[in-house]
């Protein structure tokens, strides 16, 4: 098997991967606060990290690696919904979760190991507070409690930024009961009417920050392998967590490999809802397979910024198009389960390069395609299937996928182009391209017909 290598966000390289138990490898994500629909931020992050479990659990054994990815479900942005709508807090959390998982499990992303939800664990936060505090890292004022930065030497030692930088970037908020403008809350008071617990400083609620510190340490201890999240979560939340962690902590090392997903853009601009390009995942499903949203997301390497388009998501409904054809001229070819290709995980092993892996799959792809004897056909497509896994692709009934079809229209200039790329490829005798066209179009409801003068086409 290849050595794993990683870029470490901590060491600003790629570094080879050495877990501290191989017998059980240790992963916290952060996951979503759920007061609204999945975005494709909270999809491309969390598909990136399902393929990082998946290849984790192939290398190591299924056993032997702890995913967690939390939920936080309470936060300043559900307030502000209770208020919007009116509906209670309880409400608003109990729908926006299973609205998350249901579209989760559309992508085909696997479930965790553990699940934790922020306000099941209040006692915890409270005691790492406590810690905090009788170690001087923290001071109280006004009902809040508060992380004091200047008693961290080396706070900024994740994202490598001064502390005019710091302060300067992160929009920190200004106030009075602040030693230094970037101490950042732990335990805030809550308004009546707000949901809160008691504490040893009065009726309040947890900083956002302190949620993953206490609840990675619950399940994976106070050292362990991979945190990962998105870049945008580097500075200011990721910083805190490792202040407040180390400082309450100082002899072990919270996370070791800090694993970051680039930024994410829609149209080479950064998504958001006042630029009319902010799409939810339950929208794109709506209208195209999830899994060519999937597909999608890991055709670019994880670290990279991931810029989304619908030709893009049109271009990986065609590749999965040519994929689930290969299989369904094989769909009477029974197999048994099969190895992983050792390119891909190679491919893989090489800091998740899943673009590199993708076009793996072409090439095993182009193998069943010429395939002669009923030997070869078992073989490279056991080796399909099993190396699909891994990236959670091809998991559904070639038959049905072609039945589900792309639900959104095609125009009649994407037609003709395929037409033309058709009738070149019948002249170069790629007949195997040929052939998915056709079927890819005839998934449309678009019927071709080849005639001495030229390709003809109707709506069926």
């Amino acid at each position: 098997m290849p050595e794993i290598y990683l870029y470490n966000t901590l060491t600003r390289r790629k570094e080879k991967f050495i877990p501290i138990n191989e017998n059980n490898v240790s992963v916290y994500v952060c996951g979503p606060t759920v007061y609204d629909r999945a975005h494709l931020g909270n999809a491309k992050s969390a598909v990136v990290f399902d393929v990082l479990n998946r290849f984790l659990r192939q290398f190591y054994g299924s056993n032997h690696v702890t995913y967690v990815s939390n939920i936080t479900d309470i936060d300043d942005k559900i307030l502000n919904k209770h208020q919007q709508t009116g509906k209670p807090i309880d409400e608003i959390t109990k729908e926006t979760y299973q609205w998350y998982l249901d579209d989760m499990h559309a992508l085909n992303v696997v479930d965790p190991d553990y699940r934790p939800r922020a306000t099941e664990f209040i006692p915890e936060m409270i005691e790492l507070i406590k810690i905090l505090l009788n170690k001087g890292h923290a001071y109280t004022t006004e009902g809040y409690v508060l992380f004091s930065v200047d008693s961290m030497p080396n706070y900024g030692y994740l994202s490598g930024r001064s502390m005019k930088e710091m302060i300067a970037g992160a929009r920190v908020e200004v106030a009075d009961y602040k030693k230094n403008p970037a101490d950042f809350i732990l335990w805030k008071p809550s308004e009546k009417g707000q949901p809160g617990w008691n504490s040893p400083w009065g009726y309040g609620r947890p900083g956002w920050h302190l949620e993953c510190s206490a609840m990675s340490s619950k399940y994976l201890g106070n050292s362990f392998d991979i945190h990962g999240g998105g870049s945008d979560l580097i500075f200011p939340h990721h910083e805190n967590e490792c202040a407040q962690s180390m400082c309450a902590y100082p002899e072990d090392t919270f996370a070791r490999y800090w694993v970051h997903a680039g930024m994410l853009m829609v149209n080479g601009v950064k998504m958001s809802k006042s630029l009319g390009n902010f799409y939810t995942v339950n929208q794109l499903i709506d209208e195209y397979p999830p899994e060519a949203l999937r597909l999608l997301f890991i055709s670019t390497h994880y670290h990279q910024p991931f810029n989304f388009t619908f030709e893009g998501l049109k271009q990986a409904k065609i590749v999965l198009d040519k994929f689930y054809n290969a299989l369904l001229k094989n769909v009477d070819i029974e197999t048994q389960p099969g190895v992983v290709d050792e390119k891909m995980m190679t491919a893989l092993a090489d800091d998740l390069n899943t673009p590199l892996a993708i076009s793996r799959l072409h090439e095993i792809v182009n193998n069943l395609n010429k395939a002669q004897t009923l030997v070869e056909k078992k073989k490279y497509k056991s080796l399909l299937l099993a190396s699909a896994d891994v990236l959670g692709l091809l998991y559904q009934n070639p038959e049905n996928w072609f039945k589900q079809g792309n639900k959104s229209d095609i125009d009649e200039n994407e037609i003709n182009r395929l037409i033309t790329e058709r009738t070149l490829a019948k002249k170069e005798k790629n007949y195997v391209r040929a052939d998915e066209i056709r079927n890819h179009l005839s998934t449309l409801g678009i019927v071709l017909e080849d005639t001495p003068s030229g390709t003809t086409w109707k709506r069926n």
